[in-house]
């Protein structure tokens, strides 16, 4: 898994998104949410050991093409896809099962 540390200011186009090859898990959020600060303990276990999934945290809000093109309301959301296609979407996580359970769908 390559992990991101703060959300991306700059945000791919949802061209490139779909165009991505591969497992992926796009987090919607800003670094100032406290959702968004609670949740990285979970989400980072539930990624650990997942080498080849690409997570991109993005920061959203208002007026962000990415976030609005994926109908995202509430940080954070994460949308696991693969190859472009969206498989799974957890909102608000508060632990590591309900994040793992998403990435499952990648199996």
């Amino acid at each position: 898994m390559r992990a991101a540390s703060g959300y991306r200011e700059k945000a791919p186009s949802r061209d490139v998104v779909d165009a991505m090859h591969g497992p992926l898990v796009i987090e919607f959020g800003t670094d100032w949410c406290g959702h968004c600060q609670a949740a990285q303990p979970a989400i980072a276990s539930a990624l650990a050991g997942r080498d080849g999934v690409e997570h991109l945290k993005i920061e959203d809000g208002k007026g962000r093409p990415l976030g609005r093109s994926f109908a995202v309301k509430l940080w954070p959301t994460l949308i696991v896809m693969r190859d472009g296609v969206e498989l799974a979407r957890v909102v608000r996580p508060t632990d590591a099962a309900t994040v793992t359970e998403a990435l499952r769908a990648l199996d």
